[in-house]
């Protein structure tokens, strides 16, 4: 790999012209970086299934080209304009359109707004920030919105979906931690042993999810965290329980959804959208001091694997084909 000067940095780019869309490292003076206060040496980023779309070339994701993929990344501040940030302060940046509309955590140097970064946590580092990444703050923030509208332990029951990859992952642990008992749907019945390590009480597989036949369903579950969207999303809201709650974070199996109001309206089933993209500053906080209290390193080095940036165009292969379980950090400086 190249190395970088003072005046250069290294990244990840994903390049559209006539041989079509690939993905190259390249050298690139700071000027090529984009508008932001802050400029930021990256240490560390992750792999999630939007940057296998993104790096893999798969619509939908960037919105322009070249660019440089990664929804998120940790590292240190160089210089803030704004003076909201210090030189050397540590810093965490996860959505905000990064590695989508702007250039991205497979970087060694990124800009960015001082409003889009949350301090890391005290006691943690970079890479425990990017093993707990978009993916587990996606989680994080799924299990409050279930707490945040009434599930608590002893309730029933509570569903994660897509429970082998990163976000079902997380949300198992942190779902067992509280206290909840916690059922993992996978299709990946290899993971059996993996997940139950992370706390979940039964392991199910993909098909024996119940389908949706009938606008509702025999009550089941106190609570869900959808990751995969499309028939299992359906089946399960039908299944949910009176004035249980949903947790929809993903679409890996498809973004339509099938069904009636009828949950809604005769059990007053919570329907929860999370988005983690542009949630707001105060609530990233809470949700990252928590990940740092329920989360440690030492619970996340069974389900974390450490690659180079160079690896990344592999990965992004292995993540979109379901190889790829719990969460990949990508050390880039």
């Amino acid at each position: 790999m190249t190395q970088a000067t003072p005046d250069t940095y290294l990244a990840l780019r994903v390049l559209k012209d006539d041989q079509g869309l690939r993905a190259e490292l390249q050298t690139l003076p700071l000027s090529a970086l984009p508008d932001g206060d802050v400029l930021l040496a990256v240490t560390h980023s992750s792999l999630n299934y939007k940057d296998g779309l993104a790096v893999s070339g798969r619509p939908g994701v960037l919105r322009s080209h070249p660019m440089t993929p990664g929804i998120d990344l940790a590292g240190t501040v160089l210089e803030d304009a704004s003076g909201r940030w210090q030189p050397g302060d540590a810093v965490i940046l996860t959505g905000w359109g990064i590695g989508e509309r702007q250039d991205g955590g497979y970087a060694t140097r990124a800009r960015a707004r001082p409003e889009w970064l949350v301090a890391q946590p005290a006691g943690t580092d970079a890479h425990w920030a990017m093993s707990v990444g978009t993916a587990g703050f996606t989680a994080m923030l799924a299990v409050m919105a279930l707490e945040d509208h009434g599930l608590t332990p002893g309730n029933g029951e509570v569903l994660v979906t897509g429970a082998a990859g990163g976000v079902g992952s997380t949300a198992v642990a942190l779902l067992a931690r509280a206290g909840h008992t916690v059922v993992a749907s996978t299709g990946r019945p290899q993971e059996e042993a993996y997940l139950r390590d992370l706390g979940a009480a039964r392991i199910i597989g993909r098909d024996e999810l119940p389908a949706l036949t009938r606008p509702l369903e025999k009550e089941r579950w106190a609570g869900v965290v959808d990751t995969v969207g499309g028939a299992t999303l359906a089946g399960a809201y039908a299944s949910t329980r009176t004035h249980g709650s949903l947790a929809v974070c993903g679409l890996a199996g498809g973004h339509d959804l099938n069904a009636t109001v009828f949950p809604l309206i005769l059990r007053g089933v919570n329907l929860l959208g999370i988005d983690s993209v542009t949630c707001p500053p105060a609530r990233r906080e809470a949700a990252w001091a928590r990940l740092a209290r329920d989360l440690p390193a030492a619970r996340l080095e069974a389900v974390t694997q450490t690659r180079p940036l160079p690896d990344v165009p592999a990965l992004a292969a292995e993540i979109l084909a379901g190889r790829v379980r719990g969460r990949t950090v990508i050390e880039i400086g």
